[in-house]
């Protein structure tokens, strides 16, 4: 079995992270290809990990449109697949990246394994472009790993064979699992030091991330909105990594209050947000990393959002959908600030951890028949 990886941003790294590891041990032949859809975020995520790409695609410009990404995607993966002629090439989630690598494995004859797959909204613009990709990816993918039945579920509706469906476990909860035990050894890096400087351990902290497409200009004006309102309260601190995307740091920078107790930090590392997610009182955000990787922490996720594919979370406590008001976002803070909402327990709903071990087992029990 000859596997071709291939990723490009942030997200997709750490959650590949472990597949490449278990690949390793178990001694497969296989080849990492990045498109750097992502370049100073992706980077941080292959070095913690230690992952030496074999082509990096190198496609990120400032200001690119999705279809002049797509359209590079194609031109430069191609080469890549007729050089290495993989038997198998392997994506992860709902990214342009992850649907044009894997639209061009179909094209040349190759079989495509998608990782996390069978998520789904139902509404194509939210989240945008993400639910159109997935939902496209399905449809060509020959190994579907889903990380719940939920999502299970989700593909046998659609008419996906049952015996093509895989329930996983999230390769996200295996990397937060390896995160957690290089920081509890002590590991440290010169982020995690700058955040112990700034954390002030006597106030409830608040973690805020933010980046979706749809919460663009509305979303994000009434998220400042409720965090300048939060950051008044004398028994609160937020930390708020803001996303690199230059339309995201205009609204944020422009809008957030000066004289509240907000810190504005450049994007963390992963070890560094787990740090910071660990440290947390809870979270406001509109990534579905987080919402995947907080109950590990058994933290709360105000999520940002008019809709969800990560039910489970919402289910299981760990998860407050809001939508984008500024009046819901403060409610539902406060609420949690005021002891009105106690922290969950219980296992991660996205996983314990073996997703990557589950993964490995199904492709070498099937290129093993073959």
């Amino acid at each position: 079995m000859k596997v071709l990886l291939t990723f490009g941003t942030r997200p997709e790294a750490i959650k590949m992270a472990p597949v490449i590891r278990e690949l390793i041990r178990r001694k497969i032949n296989f080849k990492v290809c990045v498109t750097a859809q992502h370049r100073e975020m992706l980077d941080q995520v292959l070095d913690f990990f230690s992952i030496q790409p074999d082509f990096d695609l190198n496609l990120m410009v400032p200001d690119q449109n999705l279809n002049s990404l797509s359209a590079q995607i194609f031109k430069e993966f191609a080469p890549v697949l007729n050089m290495e002629k993989p038997d198998l090439v392997i994506v992860q989630g709902d990214t342009t990246t992850a649907f044009c690598v894997a639209m061009a494995a179909f094209n040349a004859g190759v079989k495509v394994a998608h990782i996390e797959a069978g998520l789904r909204t139902y509404n194509l613009t939210s989240p945008y472009p993400e639910e159109g990709n997935r939902q496209l990816l399905s449809r060509i993918a020959n190994f579907h790993f889903a990380p719940t039945a939920h999502a299970q579920q989700n593909l046998l509706k659609e008419g996906v064979t049952k015996e093509d469906v895989y329930v996983t476990g999230n390769t996200s909860i295996d990397a937060l699992e390896y995160a957690k035990s290089i920081l509890k050894s002590g590991y440290r890096n010169s982020e995690i030091n700058d955040l112990e400087k700034r954390v002030d351990p006597g106030l409830n902290l608040i973690l805020v991330t933010a980046h979706r497409r749809e919460n663009f200009q509305h979303g994000l004006l009434e998220l400042c909105k409720s965090l300048n309102y939060l950051g008044n309260r004398k028994d609160v601190q937020i930390l708020f990594p803001v996303h690199p995307n230059p339309k995201v740091q205009k609204i944020i920078f422009e809008n957030i209050d000066s004289r509240a107790n907000i810190v504005l930090l450049k994007p963390l590392n992963f070890p560094a947000l787990m740090w910071l997610m660990e440290k947390s009182k809870f979270i406001i955000s509109d990534s579905g990393g987080v919402q995947e990787e907080a109950p590990s922490f058994n933290k709360i996720v105000i999520v940002t959002r008019e809709v969800t594919e990560r039910i489970e979370g919402l289910e299981k406590g760990f998860s407050i959908l809001v939508g984008t008001s500024a009046s819901r976002i403060i409610e539902e803070s406060e609420q949690i600030l005021n002891g009105s909402i106690p922290d969950p327990s219980g296992p991660n709903p996205y996983g314990g951890g073996n997703a990557a071990a589950r993964i490995t087992d199904v492709l070498l029990r099937s290129f093993q028949k073959v």
